[in-house]
């Protein structure tokens, strides 16, 4: 036992170190189907950027304006070696605009400004970006691209740094299938979504009766249960998720950050001691409205237009969908297996639950209070 819950702990530190929002920098181009070149806005967050060339120079914890505008031709310079532009094959020219700095929904920015001068008339736009590739795998960098007052997005990745835009092409379809894998990517490495739905279903094999917990008598019964649970999740964050997106409603940031945080510490706790036992669903919807707004945090920071916006927006709630249904796929039938072993309810409910307890309370405080625990 002593040995499971030092494992247990582990994780929790860990999972506590590693909970962050997603890194993802912000690239949008704009030309015109008659001019040789581009004009671009990179907003990269200050965290990255301290990750890879070391802001802040004075170790208080903060990056100021000063300490950006020192580091000007370092910003630039490193950007410009993570980013190619070409038109027809041709690589085009980069250079520097003015550095500003911009707030985003999940911190600072620095908004790097520049032009791109092509041989010619840019028909083929290929983007090659490593941006933080080698520092951060979980980076993506969040691509738009307005030709002639008409917009479309992508979603450039380490499986995916180099990509060809035919720009008398609207290409709709590939703009919906690279935002349907970025939902996916969104809940795989979105830790506190997965906690969340891990505290949901582990319960999910189990019945309450007489004040204890009893094995599900049947898998049907069992995935009755999580049905209802996914479902009331997955319609409630796609509500938030819908009108956040479309800014017809808005969290601040550090309130839905630690919204999340709490929902997952809840979640847990009512493992421990139960108080919604027989209606989770409601459990899962109530918080699910909460979760949407940081989905909707990735797109709404892209300025996309209505347009090309609902295209990502129904992309990207699909692919947190299937993201979400790779996670009960995983864990259902294992923990069904494992429902009437005597350590289950112990080790994996109880012990499990409170490792997530731990997690989220560390998260919660960090959170609330800016103390960067999470």
């Amino acid at each position: 036992m002593m040995r499971m819950w030092t494992g247990l702990l582990l994780i929790a530190f860990a999972s506590a170190a590693l909970a962050h929002k997603p890194s993802d920098s912000y690239l949008m181009l704009t030309t015109n189907s008659v001019e040789a070149n581009v004009q671009g806005q990179w907003d990269i967050a200050l965290r990255d950027l301290d990750l890879a060339l070391d802001l802040d120079a004075d170790r208080d914890g903060a990056i100021t304006w000063g300490e950006l505008r020192a580091r000007e031709h370092d910003l630039y310079d490193y950007a410009f070696k993570h980013l190619t532009l070409t038109a027809q094959t041709q690589s085009c020219a980069l250079r520097a605009g003015d550095l500003l700095a911009d707030d985003h929904s999940d911190g600072a920015y620095a908004v790097l400004r520049f032009s791109a001068s092509c041989a010619a008339a840019v028909r083929e736009l290929g983007v090659d970006y490593r941006l933080l590739f080698d520092l951060d795998p979980s980076h993506r960098g969040l691509l738009r691209i307005d030709v002639d007052g008409a917009s479309r997005s992508a979603v450039l990745s380490p499986d995916r740094p180099v990509q060809q835009f035919d720009l008398a092409q609207t290409a709709r379809w590939n703009t919906f299938v690279q935002f349907v894998g970025d939902g996916m990517h969104h809940i795989w490495i979105g830790y506190d979504h997965m906690l969340f739905l891990i505290s949901l279903l582990l319960p999910a094999v189990l019945v309450r009766r007489e004040r204890a917990w009893q094995p599900a008598p049947s898998m049907r019964s069992a995935l009755l249960g999580v049905l209802a649970v996914v479902t009331a999740f997955t319609v409630s964050h796609s509500i938030t998720l819908t009108l956040a997106a479309l800014d017809v409603i808005g969290l601040p940031s550090r309130l839905v950050e630690s919204g999340f945080a709490l929902s997952v510490l809840l979640a847990a706790l009512n493992n421990i001691w139960p108080i919604v036992s027989r209606r989770a669903w409601v459990l899962a919807f109530c918080f699910g409205l909460v979760h949407g707004f940081g989905f909707a945090s990735v797109l709404a920071d892209l300025g996309l237009p209505r347009g090309a916006l609902a295209l990502a927006l129904a992309g990207f709630n699909i692919g947190v969908e299937l993201g979400q249904l790779t996670v009960v796929l995983a864990v259902v039938p294992l923990i069904y297996f494992l429902r009437r072993a005597s350590f289950y309810r112990p080790g994996i409910l109880v012990g499990g639950s409170s490792a997530i307890a731990l997690v989220a309370g560390m998260w919660f405080v960090g959170r609330a209070l800016g103390l960067g625990l999470g």
